[in-house]
């Protein structure tokens, strides 16, 4: 199977997406990608807008109407879903042929 060019995802990129499963605006992103993380990842404003900008172009997000027109809202898209995935399955290969390896020297 050829490689996504995309993968792998940065941290901050996969919490953005996953964080987007139900429409934000960008504070919204900012609390939600801290709580996913446990606080291991904050982003500041221009951090996250880059990505924001960047996940746009890519068509991995896309922006959604909001009942506050001074915030702007967006939501995954399934491109970034499917996106989401391929990383989610490159990470659990990682994680399991890891454990086999460790398991194999008794660690």
């Amino acid at each position: 199977m050829k490689r996504n060019k995309h993968l792998p995802l940065t941290e901050t990129v996969y919490y953005i997406l996953l964080s987007l499963f139900e429409p934000a605006h960008g504070y919204l992103i900012i609390q939600k990608v801290e709580d996913l993380s446990n606080g291991e990842v904050r982003m500041a404003a221009g951090t996250l807008y880059g990505a924001i900008e960047n996940l746009l172009k890519l068509k991995f997000i896309k922006p959604v109407e909001s009942e506050d027109k001074r915030r702007k809202v967006y939501v995954i898209t399934q491109e970034g879903k499917n996106i989401l995935l391929l990383d989610y399955e490159r990470m659990k290969h990682i994680v399991a042929i890891t454990e086999k390896n460790l398991n194999q020297e008794g660690v």
